[in-house]
């Protein structure tokens, strides 16, 4: 009961899809959308800060020497502004995936749902503690 078309039966050849020009700064023109090409791009610090730390593990089985050399490799200015930029990113993008937590994560308790301030407070003091945590266990 309807129209079927096959796509064995038409030529696609003479087709023209229509495609919406698309302008390369499009993530310029709102806030919102600058804010989620900024979050996507932070991934890429938290990419090379994890294979940063595969290569500190690395460079730890190696031996005294090998993990020496890392670390003084790491204390170039080169580094130091990577791992700024790394920090700044990574928070960044901790902040806004806690954000988008409540819309993501629907706890629902009895026959009500935890109002989305509770569920994203609950995820802020869970990144506290664990950040604490790792403060106590360096600096201890």
């Amino acid at each position: 009961m309807g129209f079927e078309v096959s796509t064995s039966q038409v030529p696609l050849d003479g087709l023209k899809f229509y495609r919406r020009p698309m302008s390369f700064w499009w993530w310029l023109e709102r806030r919102a959308y600058f804010n989620f090409i900024l979050r996507e791009l932070t991934c890429v610090f938290v990419g090379a800060f994890a294979v940063l730390t595969l290569m500190q593990i690395r460079s730890l089985g190696r031996g005294p020497e090998a993990y020496a050399a890392f670390i003084a490799q790491l204390s170039t200015p080169v580094f130091l502004i990577f791992s700024v930029v790394t920090f700044l990113s990574v928070c960044y993008h901790t902040v806004t995936f806690l954000q988008a937590v409540p819309s993501i994560v629907v706890v629902r308790l009895r026959e009500g749902r935890v109002s989305d301030r509770v569920v994203a407070g609950v995820h802020y003091a869970l990144w506290l503690v664990a950040s604490l945590a790792v403060v106590f266990v360096f600096l201890r």
